[in-house]
């Protein structure tokens, strides 16, 4: 299993004996499904990722285009006119930036503003993806999701979601790496509640170790907030930070290295306890 990921400017440690680490959510969005335009404004945008960096997140993911069910697509300029101030402003505050979008032309100038890992929902299959991202050192982070944002939650139905996702997964890393991009550059994120049921979402959350046994590739794991939490808790999504921080525990002891989360400091302390459960006394 690769212990590493290169990851533009960072080269991260993966392995077993590591913490997983923490991405934390910035959505710079009017029409998340739980921030909802909270840090629209740059300033609100910075103070946040400050935050979420002083309570020790590893990695800061950006998002300019809500991908919540149903959500419309944005323009590309507009979804630019989000992204580019917050990487400038964040592009030296020590932390890896990821951003997560599915377009290319976005892809190519938020490298060249500084990001360091492209999150594509759409696996980099968008003409002209591989290319964007192919000459630069960015990490990639290739996910699956059933058909689009806006009809991905009509009925999701597969015969074997762990079989169809982590085939898929391994389908496109493979068109990747024959692209020519290095699989040290590469995690998988298999896409809770992108096209799946509350049932095929703890089907692959119950399987993540037969997924990484299949594509030996760093597995990154996004539960945080999202109806699969709510329809097993019942509540509405301000108060689902206990069921995320649960489901981001379980991800890490299923083999997920990456968490991608909004509750940062709840996160790290539950994963330090994980961590501290898991390793020699003597070493404490």
């Amino acid at each position: 299993m690769q212990e590493y990921l290169q990851c533009g400017r960072y080269r991260l440690a993966l392995g077993k004996a590591d913490r997983p680490l923490v991405m934390g959510i910035l959505n710079i969005t009017p029409d998340s499904f739980s921030d909802s335009g909270q840090f629209m404004p740059l300033e609100a945008a910075l103070a946040h990722a400050e935050q979420m960096i002083a309570e020790g997140a590893d990695m800061i993911d950006i998002g300019g285009e809500s991908t919540r069910p149903g959500a419309p697509a944005v323009p590309l300029e507009e979804e630019l006119r989000r992204l580019m101030p917050i990487v400038y402003a964040l592009r030296d505050c020590g932390k890896p930036l990821s951003i997560d979008t599915y377009k290319p032309e976005v892809m190519r100038e938020v490298l060249a503003a500084g990001a360091d890992m492209i999150n594509d929902i759409n696996g980099f299959n968008a003409p002209g993806a591989l290319s964007a991202v192919k000459d630069s050192d960015c990490g990639l982070c290739i996910m699956h999701m059933q058909r689009d944002p806006q009809t991905m939650q009509a009925s999701p139905q597969y015969d074997d979601v762990l079989a169809e996702v982590t085939g898929y997964l391994l389908q496109r890393v493979e068109n990747i790496h024959a692209a020519g991009i290095a699989r040290g550059r590469m995690c998988i994120d298999p896409g809770f509640g992108f096209g799946k049921t509350l049932a095929h979402n703890l089907e692959l959350l119950k399987n993540l170790e037969k997924m990484l046994q299949a594509v030996q590739l760093p597995l990154l794991a996004g539960m945080s907030r999202k109806s699969m939490i709510g329809a097993i808790t019942g509540k509405p999504v301000e108060e689902r930070m206990a069921g995320s921080v649960a489901a981001a525990l379980m991800a890490a002891a299923h083999g997920a290295r990456i968490v991608r989360v909004h509750d940062v400091a709840a996160t790290v302390d539950a994963l330090k306890v994980w961590q501290a459960s898991r390793m020699d006394i003597s070493a404490i």
